[in-house]
């Protein structure tokens, strides 16, 4: 074990370390290898003062059959991202992050979302009525009214550009 005895050994060891935002996008990759989305792997987190709320993957409701398991019908049927939401088996990782929040009673009022890409109009507005403040996210999504509706409701939303590995 190593001692570290002078300020600038401290201040050396403090630049290795990742900022927050770095560290809560990091977590959310992890998170999002529990996804079982044909399509698309996502992890989201909810973050206040610094610590993790809840987390949240894209995948079907607990106990069914997941879409890696059973095939995606929006594949079959050649559907484009971002349309026909409503017949995907799975559930956003926005929304079980939610979801999560909700089964064990934490409060999500104020926290700052985490998500591997920006969230969809459905999760959107779930965000806005949770009371969510701030978005963090990597990738894009092609849904331009979500992306105007956050705005107008003042949630402040923050693209990161992915860190190379």
């Amino acid at each position: 074990m190593k001692i570290i005895e002078s300020k600038s050994e401290i201040a050396e060891t403090k630049e290795s370390r990742p900022s927050w935002e770095e560290y809560f996008m990091q977590i959310t990759h992890l998170v999002a290898s529990r996804a079982t989305c044909i399509r698309r792997k996502v992890g989201a987190i909810l973050v206040k003062d610094k610590r993790i709320l809840s987390t949240g993957y894209n995948g079907a409701p607990k106990n069914l059959a997941h879409c890696s398991q059973v095939g995606c019908l929006r594949n079959k049927l050649k559907i484009p991202s971002g349309q026909r939401q409503e017949i995907c088996r799975g559930l956003h990782a926005e929304q079980n992050a939610i979801i999560q929040a909700a089964l064990y009673g934490i409060n999500i009022k104020g926290a700052t979302l985490y998500c591997t890409i920006q969230p969809c109009i459905t999760c959107s507005k779930m965000l806005i009525n949770a009371g969510i403040k701030k978005i963090v996210f990597q990738g894009e999504y092609p849904d331009p009214l979500a992306r105007e509706m956050l705005k107008e409701a003042g949630i402040e939303l923050i693209k990161r550009e992915a860190e190379n590995a």
